[in-house]
């Protein structure tokens, strides 16, 4: 993950700003200026880790929308604390020095992106173990929060979790609104095979054998099985094993922790989970500052 790219500091730059942090009132009020302190952020839960390497780039952020500091945060870790690994309640994550009033005005932003990755990251961790041993991988999808795509997509990897389409332009995936405005599965077909880009794979969604049948038919490269039981995508795994051609297969909707293994044990490739992004809770962390 480079913190440095533009879209990164974008991310950061904005919560900075949407949090007034260089207009802190209560820390310009209470604090110092000259004074420096400890900051130590701790897990106050079990979980996967996501986003450490953000905290010493929001303290770089703030410098340059100050323009009157200089970064000098100093952020330290233990070697074994990486993003992907597993934290325990009460373990330290990192330690920071740096000037007291800096800390403390960039303390919520450093705690918010924390907790919304190491939340989705420990979401993602749970639906993988729950798949383990299986032929299954667990995929994400674009249901994230508007502007926070590229954190929320990073830590499903951390999670161990794959990403799918980054956004629009990363592949061709059929839904039923093209299938409906196109005219039909073998019309969207012909036209997608016709006007694809480069080798971007043709996905189409299906809802039922039926439809499965024609979409073989017709080309499809790559089938979405959309809001089926566990018995039906099975069904679906075993008409494509005869067909004459690798076709992945992928299935979503309604997916939980409760009923995942059962369609993973159906011998689907992939299993799309709109909820790692979209209604993973936030884990609990604190940020603990000290006088230096």
């Amino acid at each position: 993950m480079d913190w440095n790219s533009r879209r990164l500091t974008a991310i950061l730059e904005n919560a900075l700003r949407e949090d007034s942090a260089i207009r802190d009132a209560t820390t310009y009020a209470c604090i110092d200026a000259h004074q420096r302190a400890t900051g130590t952020i701790l897990a106050k839960q079990d979980c996967v880790l996501a986003g450490i390497g953000a905290v010493a780039r929001i303290f770089d952020v703030f410098a340059q929308l100050d323009g009157t500091v200089v970064s000098h945060a100093e952020v330290t870790c233990h070697p074994e604390i990486f993003d992907g690994v597993r934290l325990h309640r009460g373990q330290q994550v990192a330690v920071v020095r740096h000037n007291a009033r800096i800390i403390l005005s960039c303390e919520r932003v450093i705690l918010n992106v924390l907790q919304r990755m190491s939340g989705i990251a420990t979401m993602t961790k749970k639906f993988v173990e729950a798949i383990a041993g299986t032929h299954a991988r667990i995929l994400d999808t674009r249901k994230t929060v508007p502007g926070l795509r590229t954190l929320d997509k990073y830590a499903v990897r951390c999670g161990g979790g794959l990403n799918h389409r980054l956004d629009l332009s990363g592949g061709v995936l059929i839904k039923n609104n093209h299938i409906a405005v196109a005219g039909g599965i073998a019309a969207v077909l012909e036209l997608a095979l016709k006007n694809r880009r480069g080798a971007q794979p043709i996905e189409i969604e299906v809802r039922n054998p039926e439809q499965l049948e024609e979409a073989l038919q017709h080309g499809a490269e790559a089938i979405l099985l959309d809001n089926m039981t566990p018995e039906t995508v099975a069904e679906c795994v075993q008409r494509v094993q005869r067909h004459t051609r690798r076709v992945p297969l992928e299935c979503s909707g309604g997916i939980t922790l409760e009923n995942v293994r059962s369609y993973a044990e159906t011998g689907v490739d992939y299993i799309s989970v709109g909820a790692l992004t979209h209604s993973s809770q936030a884990v609990d962390m604190s940020l603990r500052v000290t006088p230096a």
